[in-house]
């Protein structure tokens, strides 16, 4: 059995598209695109959201979670202002 190589997908983040080479995407990855500092300040909280998702859901990505990805999948970042 050979694995085949993933094709990427292109997910937006806060308007702005970004190529996914996986099949999941976490809370951390997503807020690190949106804020390449958070792996640095990994104490802020962000309310992640999407949409377009598979079977076309909207849903809440929570800290620590992962979701599975699609083209055309949308994420909305917001700093909570909590940490």
């Amino acid at each position: 059995m050979t694995d085949h190589p993933k094709k990427s997908v292109t997910i937006i983040v806060e308007g702005i598209a970004h190529e996914w080479p996986k099949d999941e995407i976490t809370y951390a990855e997503v807020v690190t695109l949106e804020d390449p500092q958070y792996p640095q300040h990994p104490d802020r909280v962000y309310s992640v959201t999407y949409e377009r998702g598979h079977g076309n859901k909207k849903g809440v990505l929570s800290k620590g979670g992962s979701v599975k990805v699609k083209e055309g999948m949308e994420f909305f970042v917001k700093d909570t202002g909590e940490s």
